[in-house]
């Protein structure tokens, strides 16, 4: 290794099939179809029918210090791959002891991910939100660095 890569070290966010980078107004007419597909939406608090003005407004308007990033893809694993970068991000560059998040009680495959990656439910939220005409309970899940 010369002086200059390891001055430089590889993208860890890039590995050929998938990308991961900081969204940017542009990515707005994606991130629109991508809140519109009624099996992603299923899993959020969206409503049907998000316009990419919409999408391009809340990337303009994020506050100072956010990260929102967004996965460019040719291939699997980009649910891993992204909770492993913020969980870098949280570890390596923001020092942060504490990670939390909701997820809906029957999202089993999104809490088999986060239970890999160390986090532990902690409590219910029941009827946390209306989703598909009744209302659903979610899990609270936190991740605690040692």
């Amino acid at each position: 290794m010369n002086a200059q890569q390891a001055l430089h070290p590889p993208d860890a966010a890039d590995s050929g099939d998938i990308v991961i980078r900081a969204a940017r107004p542009i990515d707005c007419e994606g991130i629109a179809a991508l809140g519109n597909m009624p099996g992603y939406r299923w899993g959020t608090l969206r409503v049907p029918y998000q316009t990419p003005e919409a999408a391009r407004k809340w990337l303009e308007t994020m506050a100072p210090g956010n990260i929102s990033l967004v996965v460019e893809k040719d291939g699997r694993g980009i649910g891993t791959r992204l909770l492993r970068e913020l969980i870098e991000i949280a570890d390596d560059w923001l020092n942060l002891r504490r990670i939390e998040l909701t997820v809906y009680v029957d999202n089993a495959r999104a809490i088999a991910l986060y239970e890999r990656h160390g986090f532990e439910i902690e409590g219910t939220h029941r009827d946390y939100a209306f989703r598909g005409g009744a209302f659903v309970d979610a899990y609270a899940m936190a991740r605690v660095k040692a």
